[in-house]
């Protein structure tokens, strides 16, 4: 049960004590058990065994007892504009489950109204998995694009948002010249790209086959003049691919043409990709990234599996990286963190980083007690109708 221990409103430092689990290097867990995590202006003073090593300068204590601290996830790739499409027709190929589903259900975001339900039961959810940062896909339409961006604000959590920018190859009612995605992508700069904000934009070509030329050149060049991040798709299938080869002759590979207008980058991390994934949770994304790296063991002997340690650092510490300092417990790095009371599955005498363990396999987000992002506890976001 979370206890104050002691608060001095003359000081500004907080000190949360619980068992504290997070990775510095992606090959080893860092345990402190019984530990204080420092937390002053949203970012972390430090880690120690003893509350006693951040002196005379703290305001207040908050005790979680035996319960987990541990970073908060980052989804790296989401579409907030399908969300309600998740688990549906998942045995189509990528281009004719975007035509016969995707495009049609993106479309009905130029009803803000209708945004405003998808998008606020979107945030929530997240919110429900212990997500605070995401890079997240919109669509094509400004006004429902900002009202994501507005939620996301309202309710305290980071987020890269994207408006899509495509010019063929799809329907009717999501396609936009180069000139209308070019100003659409002005405004959200103009309006959102302030480097402390938790939610800013995010160039979002959606993928070559929907993009032309002149429309990735527009991208890449707005993303060097205004140094805002971008985001696509890449490689997701082999008609894919073999349709890239066509648009782009030019190009030794899918990453190459990508590379050629200055779309391309160097951050991993884990997505849900709903609704191409079908789960929301990063828990449960770690557990799949684990289980295909075995799979691909078993084919490729001198390729190793991912560990556990490395699955959490990629969706934590390497995730985060693109949001900053996020994703870590080292000094400087903003607190994003989730307590975790997993009291109902220590049904043995489990080691700190065996109950982690337990809980990304079997727990879900009923066992996430409390959220923060950037230093800040984060309610229950409201859902709209």
């Amino acid at each position: 049960m979370q206890q104050a221990i002691h608060q001095n409103p003359h000081l500004s430092m907080k000190l949360y004590k619980a068992n504290i689990i997070f990775t510095r290097e992606k090959d080893r867990f860092e345990v402190v058990e019984n530990g204080y995590v420092g937390v002053e202006n949203g970012r972390v003073v430090d880690v120690a065994a003893s509350a006693d090593a951040f002196g005379q300068q703290v305001e207040e204590v908050i005790d979680y007892g035996d319960r987990l601290l541990i970073p908060a996830m980052n989804d790296m790739h989401v579409h907030a504009g399908q969300y309600r499409n998740q688990g549906i027709s998942m045995d189509m190929e990528l281009l004719e489950w975007l035509n016969s589903y995707t495009f049609p259900e993106e479309a009905k975001f130029s009803d803000i109204h209708y945004a405003r339900r998808m998008y606020s039961r979107f945030v929530h959810d997240l919110w429900r998995y212990g997500t605070m940062r995401t890079a997240t896909f919109a669509t094509t339409h400004l006004e429902s694009t900002r009202l994501l961006m507005e939620l996301f604000r309202e309710a305290g959590m980071g987020a890269l948002v994207g408006k899509v920018n495509m010019d063929r190859n799809s329907i009717d009612a999501l396609l936009e010249t180069v000139d209308e995605a070019k100003a659409a992508n002005e405004a959200l700069i103009a309006e959102w790209n302030d480097p402390d904000s938790l939610v800013r934009p995010i160039l979002t070509p959606r993928f070559i086959p929907s993009c032309s030329s002149a429309m990735l050149r527009v991208c890449g060049e707005q993303a060097q003049k205004y140094q805002v991040p971008v985001q696509s798709h890449l490689s997701e299938n082999l008609g894919e691919i073999a349709l890239v080869r066509e648009l782009e002759p030019e190009s030794r590979f899918y990453g190459d043409a990508y590379d050629r207008y200055g779309l391309f980058g160097q951050t991993v991390g884990l997505g849900s990709d709903i609704s191409g994934g079908h789960d929301m949770s990063i828990m449960r994304v770690m557990v799949y990234a684990i289980q295909v790296s075995k799979l691909y063991h078993q084919k490729y002997k001198d390729k190793r599996f991912l560990s556990l340690s490395e699955a959490f650092w990629i969706a934590t510490k390497s995730a985060g990286s693109f949001f900053g300092r996020v994703g870590s417990f080292e000094p400087g790095y903003e607190f994003d963190a989730l307590v975790i009371d997993d009291s109902d599955l220590k049904h043995g005498n489990y080691t700190l980083t065996q109950r982690l363990e337990r809980f990304i396999y079997v727990g879900d987000d009923r066992h996430i007690a409390v959220r923060f992002c950037r230093g800040q506890e984060i309610p229950e976001p409201r859902i709209l109708d």
